[in-house]
C-alpha cells in the first residue's frame, strides 16, 4: 500500500482526498519511482479546479512534476534501472501518470537520470519551466538566432527558462 493524492470531484485544495492504495506493477515502458519530492505548479491546481485542458476520470490522481529513486522497472525498459536516482520530465497526461504520491508509475522514456550533485527537489523542479518554454518559443515560435523576445512573465520560473532559452537561441 502507498499514500497517494486524488480527486473525486472538481473543487479547491479540501477536494485532495490522501488515500492507501495498491499501486500495480509499472506497465512495460514504465517505471515506478518511490517519490522523494514533487513539483505544485498551476497546471494542477487549474486541473483540480476544472479549468486546465484534461478532463478528469474521477477518481482522478495528479501531478506533472516528481524526483525519487527507481523501485520497480517495466519488461520493455533498459535504460533504466531499480536504485537510480531520476527526475520526471512531465508527462502529457496528468492523471494517468500522477505524481502526488508516495509510488508513481511514469514513462520510462521521459525518466532522466539526476545527477549526484542535485537534491530530489531541484530535479523534481528542474524540468516543467523549460519543457513550458522551450515548446512556446522553439516549437510554437521556432526561435532563431536575431529573432527578438518579449518575456511578459518575467520573474516567474518559465519567464526565466524563457531567456535562458532565448540567450541559448542567440
Amino acid at each position: 500500500m502507498a499514500r497517494i493524492v486524488r480527486i473525486h470531484e472538481y473543487g479547491d485544495a479540501s477536494v485532495l482526498k490522501l488515500e492507501d492504495l495498491e499501486v500495480s506493477a509499472p506497465a512495460a515502458n514504465e517505471v515506478q519511482i518511490s517519490v522523494k519530492a514533487l513539483g505544485l505548479n498551476r497546471a494542477e491546481v487549474m486541473f483540480r479546479n476544472h479549468a486546465y485542458l484534461q478532463e478528469a476520470e474521477f477518481p482522478s490522481r495528479l501531478g506533472y512534476e516528481a524526483a525519487g529513486i527507481v523501485t520497480a522497472v517495466g519488461s520493455d525498459v533498459t535504460e533504466i534501472t531499480i536504485g537510480d536516482s531520476v527526475a520526471l520530465i512531465p508527462p502529457l497526461d496528468i492523471a494517468r501518470w500522477g505524481t502526488y504520491g508516495e509510488l508513481a508509475n511514469v514513462p520510462a522514456h521521459l525518466v532522466v537520470k539526476s545527477p549526484e550533485n542535485l537534491s530530489f527537489e531541484e530535479a523534481a523542479a528542474s524540468w516543467m519551466q523549460y519543457v513550458t518554454a522551450w515548446g512556446a518559443l522553439i516549437e510554437q515560435a521556432k526561435l532563431r538566432q536575431g529573432d527578438f523576445v518579449i518575456v511578459t512573465a518575467a520573474s516567474s520560473s518559465v519567464g526565466l527558462a524563457a531567456f535562458q532559452i532565448a540567450r541559448m537561441v542567440g
